[in-house]
Formats: structure tokens, sequence, C-alpha cells
């Protein structure tokens, strides 16, 4: 194949700036070689890169995502931060997995600032990888906005993925091998299954305005003497507006593994009260 019809992959390095970046200043100023193609963005530690970015990168169209940080106990920012790197891109690994996309294309690696020649291999090791995988998708055999539509279902689930396993990924353990272990696909997968959904009963929602209060997204649209609404773009899935909802209303129900109703339409969610005489309050 000519090398103009090659293909180039798109790829993403988010990589700390104390020990990684620091590597990959030194690749250049050596004058080692990776392919150009690699992006690298940099940030303060490598326990700052969250699943959000690496599923906004996927959806985007990334074919592979590369996390570099200190060597575990060496972190110069944040003494544990590549421990929840390494938490964080075991779960990524996973949930990449159930959506069909091969966890190959996100690699997480240590990287002292003195380690150029070690960031230029790695760089060219995973290069080849992905080349060889080809574009996102067409090793696994997913239709491009089949594939986007997954990346985007799953993403929305993230608060909840970290709420639910917030002990995990706040686990700070010398033993790297056990971060391999600490997720498996069957648990993953019973995750989405069971993931939660809240709705706001029409008929029983009194505009107390209690659950907008609590609601740490601002995600229910509220007003008084109206039914309030959850946007379910904005929810996290977190149930505070389930705990928060007076036991005399109980308006706020879960829902798993089904759909959530459609909110009523504006003009239809005017609470009528009726006063102490009958009338209407």
């Amino acid at each position: 194949m000519s090398s103009e019809g090659k293909f180039k992959p798109k790829m993403i390095g988010i990589i700390c700036n104390w020990c990684c970046y620091g590597g990959a200043d030194l690749c250049g100023v050596s004058r080692f070689q990776y392919p150009a193609y690699i992006r690298l963005v940099r940030v303060m530690c490598s326990g700052r890169v969250d699943l959000k970015h690496i599923f906004l990168a996927f959806s985007n169209g990334a074919d592979a995502m590369f996390v570099g940080g200190c060597h575990i106990n060496d972190c110069h920012y944040n003494p544990e931060g590549n421990y929840d790197a390494l938490s964080m891109v075991n779960l990524c690994k996973k949930l990449l997995e159930h959506v069909g996309i091969n966890p190959k294309r996100l690699r997480l690696e240590w990287v002292s600032a003195g380690e150029g020649i070690r960031f230029a291999n790695i760089m060219n090791e995973f290069g080849r990888e992905i080349e060889e995988l080809g574009p996102l998708g067409k090793s696994e055999g997913i239709d491009p906005s089949e594939l986007k539509s997954r990346l985007e279902s799953v993403g929305k689930l993230i608060p909840y993925f970290k709420l639910t396993k917030m002990k995990e990924l706040a686990l700070h353990d010398s033993d790297q091998e056990m971060y391999t272990r600490l997720y498996t696909s069957e648990e993953v997968d019973r995750l989405i299954r069971e993931a939660p959904s809240y709705y706001i009963d029409p008929e029983k929602c009194q505009a107390c305005t209690t659950c907008a209060g609590k609601c740490p997204v601002e995600a229910i649209i509220s007003a008084k003497r109206q039914v309030h609404i959850i946007d379910q773009e904005k929810c996290i899935r977190c149930g505070t507006c389930y705990e928060a909802c007076p036991p005399k209303f109980r308006a706020v129900t879960k829902i798993i593994g089904e759909p959530v109703p459609p909110p009523l339409p504006e003009d239809q969610r005017t609470i009528v009260r009726k006063g102490k005489e009958g009338g209407v309050a």
C-alpha cells in the first residue's frame, strides 16, 4: 500500500504536566520520532482525566486515546492522582467493551520526565497497533451512527457510574494488578441494565419545590403551582429528588428497565388546589 493511502489514526493523548509531558518534551528535544498524528493535551495530573473526556473523544471520532502520568508512588502534583487514573481507565475499558469497542484503543502508561526514549517507543508501538486495528468501528464491525449512539447512551450514565463506583474509583492500592480485577464485564453489564431513571408523577406532585431545591445539577424544571418535570438529559440519576420528596406526596418514582413516560405539555402543568369549602384555591 502506498504511503498516501495508509490509514492515519486520530489519536489523542492526555498527559500530566510534571512527568509524562516532560518525557514528551525530552523526546522532542532529543529528536526521537513518533507519529505526528498523535495530538497531546497537557493536564496538571493524570487523575484529572475523566471518563467523560474519553467517551467524548471517541464520540467525536478519535480512533484511540492515551493517558500518561507519573509512575505510581511518584506523583508530583497529587500524591495519589495516578491511582485515580488507573482505576478510571480500567473501568472505562469495561465500558468500552460493553458498547463494542476494542479496549486496546485506550492505553495508560507511566512515563517520567527523563524517559524521552520510552515515551517515543510507547507512542510508536501504540500507533502501529491502532493502524492495524483500523478506523474506530471498522475492526469492531459497528456502523458509525450506531457506534456514536451507543457511546452517547453510555456517556450519559457516567455520573451514575461515578456515584455507584465511588469507593472503587477512590481506591489507592500499590498492587497494580489488583486494578485489572476491580471491575468485571458482568458487573458493568448489570450496572447499565439496572441504571435507574426518575420521574415525577403529575398526579401526586404538589409543586412544593423541595426536590428542585435539593437537585445538585438543577435538572428539575419547577415553577409555583406547576407540576415539576425532570430534565432527563441533565439528570445524573443520583436519586436525591427521590429521597427529598416529602413522604406525604411520594411524587418522585424510580424506574428501572422501562422507558420514562413523556412529560406533561407545559399548558397542562398547572396544579389546581381545592379550598377548604370545596372551591378552587
